[in-house]
């Protein structure tokens, strides 16, 4: 694989906070929740972590942006070393901080200090952006998009620039390959946008009355229309949260949806996508493409617990590697679901097979499975492991789509693949309290289920539905005749359509 391409990160750094812990009484002063057993973790914020995220990817990352020498300002040093070379601008003032108080994972109070600002700009970053390469501008409203903005108009001239703007901040400059403002700041910029009224109204356009998610994608559509022609730039992804996202190069929109409908923590999740998108840009892909794997790392991002779910003591990917490819989706990380589940006291399930050609009696046991815990894992046998196990012919259906499709279904959390012929190195490795197999197993047949036990898992089976079969499916659809216009023709016409055997 070719390493990744570099990319050069201009923006407002912050440093988020989050106290953590659990609410299940009110004060007895106030009838405010008391929240106790907290736990302190210190992130990056704002474009230092839209920064950490392009770093996270493999990339070669610098970082321009105002961090001052006070206590803030060196601990996202110290957070980013290592990862993103840091090209300083003058700070004034205090370094913005965030501190979110959660319970049970629900944000119930957010407390902001320091209101710092870039107060101008130094040659070393003039000339970090005019030899960038690709731009990600992460704007959050505290000038050093404004500083940099005569060199950012130079650079969106040669090489791709990804804005994500900021109700505070200034426009994007001309030029700019891709925008990516969130439905609701969409919305704002369109209504302040000369172009706004121009573009909603066109002549001979029919306004059909929507409502809901309709109404949602129509308003995105024409706020981004309006907003390529105010702005002049190339094209605008509204993101849409659970949604997905919306691209427009001005005409009829591409509308991503999300691979799976998430819940959880989205702080971060548009630092995730923007450093995604412009990312691959830089790697020289379409927008549609960007946009898209984009959509899957948001969702990837929440589902692993979002901004609680990082983990900053791991080092970063190797460039080249780690990063994964655009269009796969493997669906949220099963070794930190299980973890957090783990630690918060619920029931980890896992089940396992090859779950060649997805049929009923798959869809019943996997139901049943998740009814027992708090998440379902799926260990999947990789196309090599089937091969051994079932013959050259087999897998049907390759690796990658089997996961996609399980993901599909609501009763599964996370998919795990593995190469081996049975999952105990896997198994090890999530350590589930149950371990569920279909009924038609025998428990001196499972040779994981001592290793279970090891660690005080239980071995469950589950009934399994009698007369479903991915052998006797794929042998039955060898043997149908196709029913079609031309097989019915011919029966009509007399002529022999003698069943294969």
């Amino acid at each position: 694989m070719s390493p990744l391409a570099p990319l050069l990160v201009v923006g407002d750094a912050l440093l988020d906070h989050d106290l953590s812990g659990r609410a299940d009484r009110l004060a007895p002063d106030a009838p405010v929740p008391v929240v106790h057993g907290v736990r302190r973790v210190t992130r990056p914020g704002g474009a230092a972590l839209a920064a950490y995220f392009a770093a996270q990817d493999g990339r070669d990352v610098t970082l321009v942006t105002a961090l001052g020498d006070g206590d803030a300002g060196r601990t996202v040093r110290l957070l980013l070393k290592d990862r993103v070379r840091i090209v300083d601008l003058p700070l004034a003032g205090e370094l913005s901080c965030k501190t979110r108080v959660m319970a049970q994972g629900v944000p119930v109070l957010r407390l902001d200090d320091g209101e710092g600002w870039a107060s101008g700009t130094t040659d070393e970053a003039c000339a970090a952006v005019d030899a960038a390469s690709a731009i990600l501008v992460a704007d959050y409203g505290r000038g050093a998009a404004d500083v940099l903005r005569d060199a950012l108009g130079r650079a969106a001239a040669r090489v791709p620039v990804v804005w994500d703007p900021h109700p505070r901040g200034g426009s994007p400059v001309r030029g700019v390959r891709l925008v990516t403002p969130s439905a609701a700041e969409a919305q704002g910029f369109a209504l302040s946008a000369p172009a706004e009224q121009e573009s909603r109204s066109a002549p001979g356009r029919p306004s059909p009355t929507m409502s809901g998610a309709g109404a949602r994608v129509r308003r995105s559509a024409d706020d981004a229309r309006a907003l390529i022609s105010s702005w002049g730039v190339t094209s605008v992804a509204v993101t849409l949260g659970a949604g997905g996202a919306l691209l427009t190069h001005g005409g009829d929109p591409l509308l991503v949806s999300a691979p799976r409908a998430v819940e959880g923590d989205a702080c971060g999740a548009g630092d995730r996508f923007a450093a995604t998108a412009a990312g691959l840009l830089a790697d020289g892909a379409l927008p549609e493409t960007a946009v898209q794997e984009a959509v899957r790392a948001a969702t990837r991002y929440v589902e692993d617990g979002g901004a609680a779910g990082l983990r900053l003591d791991e080092p970063s990917a190797v460039p080249g590697r780690g990063a994964r490819a655009p269009g796969t989706d493997a669906g949220p990380d099963p070794l930190a679901l299980a973890a957090r589940v783990r630690a918060q006291g619920g029931t980890v399930v896992a089940a396992g097979g090859c779950f060649d050609l997805l049929h009923a009696g798959h869809v019943a046991l996997l139901q049943a499975a998740r009814r027992i815990g708090d998440c379902l894992v799926v260990c999947v046998n990789s196309d090599a492991s089937v091969r051994r196990r079932k013959g050259g012919s087999r897998p049907l259906v390759p690796a990658e789509d089997r996961v996609r499709v399980l993901l599909a279904l609501g009763s599964v959390d996370a998919v795990a693949v593995f190469d081996e012929d049975t999952p105990e190195r896997l198994l090890e490795e999530l350590r589930p309290h149950i371990w569920a197999k279909g009924g038609d197993y025998a428990l001196a047949q499972l040779p994981e289920a001592h290793l279970v036990r090891s660690w005080g898992g239980e071995v469950v089976l589950l009934p399994y539905l009698d007369g479903r079969s991915t052998t006797r499916l794929a042998e039955r659809a060898a043997l149908e005749p196709v029913v079609g216009p031309s097989a019915t023709a011919g029966r009509r016409g007399g002529g022999d359509h003698a069943r294969p055997r």
